[in-house]
């Protein structure tokens, strides 16, 4: 359906036709909107990134923004609309963040690359014949596409619930457009869409998605009294200057929200959980892990007592524990590592915190590492922000460092506890250390395992000529198999504050072939 320029929003709204029995339902009104998706797969991309064909993960969940869209795309805006007047558009654009209730962790397939078949005539571009051709004849040609990632899903079903009361000439309005909705994303994601005043039964089945300036999950959500004149635009735009129109070209089309994703719950078996993702630009080289994380303490330090006016609480620095037995916190590199090209440079930071910690310091630790601009030590210069939801690069993705698994490999070399010779009893206390369940099976190699893994000089590990000048304790890297799914992020050894030991997910492929060389059973 077409899109026209937007009607002005009315003045005054009427609550004449409100729906009397909403006050029924124990006093709490909500608006609920359910996208059932009838192939169970959901195809669409979140930043553009599909084209390059290196894209590794759909949007998920849906963004409430391309929910607004399929409403509009339904009826259209404006002098567009045929069975609505648009004003119920607008009350949907200022509704602000929903809570999202939909599947924590769907399959995510990277599809291949397709040809097909080019324009039945030849195009003539820049003065060159460009002729049309098929895929399925001698001598013809066909055009290649990078279709993305396809989500496959185990629940089909998506609600977006706000806590909002609709009058009923909109919920009628909502529910005729809903009701021409034929696709949400690509076109070869129908879905059927239902709005109501109450979520599903099934709501409460999957994880719920709630704004949290602390999530690590970021979804696009309308700009109140923006989205739809931005869209407009680009409608208009599009009718002009037809494929060369980009959505990069309206900014406004795309406003991040940051969500509590279900990497975001920590159980009581989780020793702690990670207060700050960073971003790194330009990206450092590997072997300056030593430096970086160093340089990421210091300005920690700095940082805090600029801030608050008070001495670093002893969990960021280590000083003033009585004993053993404590945690502190974590300062992790994120390299580079596990795909084909991946080259162990440093594209992200990490700030862990035990949960030991009283929530002052949580929150204090938070704000300090989000307030850090720049990151400069030994040679070390680089720009630093918080990550905001981009899905590259994917170093610098939680999604990379969190999730479950069985399998663990280190990125960065674990150093050892104690010296002498490393078998199973001795990591079973490694692992009792960082608060990880005990390794069902194990592997130890003085070389990586995984593609861009960090091989280290000791020089590059024991950072301070006063520490290599002493005996130094040894390293490896380790390959580790659970019994049951671990949540990350993992990190093992002596240097876990250094962020030496940090681990990455691998999948049961790469747990056979480790085994397969020389291991260690518990």
């Amino acid at each position: 359906m077409g899109q026209g320029a937007l009607g002005a929003a009315p003045q005054g709204e009427s609550r004449e036709g409100d729906c009397c029995f909403l006050a029924a339902l124990s006093g709490h009104l909500m608006l609920a909107i359910t996208v059932e998706f009838l192939h169970s797969t959901y195809r669409a991309d979140p930043d553009g990134g599909a084209i390059t064909g290196r894209a590794e993960f759909g949007e998920w969940p849906p963004a409430v923004t391309r929910l607004l869209a399929a409403f509009v795309a339904a009826d259209g805006m404006g002098g567009e609309c045929r069975v609505t007047d648009g004003t119920e558009l607008r009350f949907l654009e200022g509704l602000g963040a929903p809570v999202i209730h939909a599947e924590a962790a769907p399959e995510h397939q990277v599809l291949k690359p397709r040809f097909v078949v080019r324009a039945a005539r030849s195009v003539k571009k820049e003065g060159k014949d460009y002729p049309a051709g098929h895929q399925e004849y001698p001598a013809r040609k066909g055009a290649e596409v990078r279709p993305g990632v396809r989500v496959s899903l185990r629940h089909p079903q998506v609600v977006f619930s706000w806590d909002a009361h609709a009058p009923d000439r909109h919920l009628r309005a909502l529910r005729m457009r809903a009701a021409r909705i034929g696709y949400l994303g690509c076109a070869d994601s129908p879905v059927r869409v239902r709005v109501g005043i109450d979520a599903a039964d099934d709501a409460a089945s999957v994880h719920a998605f709630r704004p949290d300036q602390d999530g690590t999950t970021f979804i696009s959500v309308p700009r109140a009294g923006e989205h739809l004149e931005a869209l407009s635009a680009a409608y208009e735009s599009w009718r002009e200057n037809g494929p060369s129109t980009n959505r990069s070209q309206f900014p406004m089309l795309r406003n991040l929200v940051a969500y509590s994703g279900p990497d975001d719950r920590t159980g009581p078996e989780d020793p702690g959980h990670v207060v700050a993702w960073l971003r790194l630009r330009p990206s450092l080289p590997g072997r300056r892990i030593a430096d970086i994380t160093a340089a990421l303490r210091f300005a920690m330090m700095s940082r805090y007592e600029r801030l608050f006016g008070i001495t670093p609480p002893r969990e960021l620095h280590g000083h003033g524990f009585d004993g053993t037995g404590y945690e502190i916190a974590r300062y992790l590199a994120l390299p580079n590592v596990g795909f084909d090209h991946s080259d162990g440079r440093i594209h992200g930071l990490a700030v862990w915190m035990p949960k030991t910690c009283h929530g002052e310091v949580m929150d204090r630790a938070r704000a300090t590492a989000r307030s850090i601009d720049l990151l400069h030590g030994s040679g070390i210069r680089a720009q630093v922000s918080p990550w905001e939801g981009e899905s590259k690069p994917a170093a610098a993705n939680p999604r990379r460092w969190l999730g479950r698994s069985r399998s663990w490999a280190t990125a960065v070399p674990a150093i050892h506890e104690r010296f002498g010779k490393l078998n199973a009893d001795e990591l079973r206390r490694w692992c009792v250390h960082a608060g990880l369940p005990e390794p069902q099976w194990y592997r130890s190699t003085r070389v990586p395992t995984v593609k861009g893994a960090l091989n280290l000089h000791p020089a590059e590990v024991h950072r301070s000529p006063s520490e290599r000048s002493r005996t130094t304790k040894p390293y490896s890297h380790l390959v580790l198999r659970f019994a049951d799914p671990v949540r990350g992020p993992v990190v093992i050894g002596g240097g876990r504050s250094r962020g030496f030991g940090l681990c990455v997910p691998v999948d049961d492929t790469h747990g056979r072939l480790a085994a397969s060389g020389k291991g260690r059973s518990q």
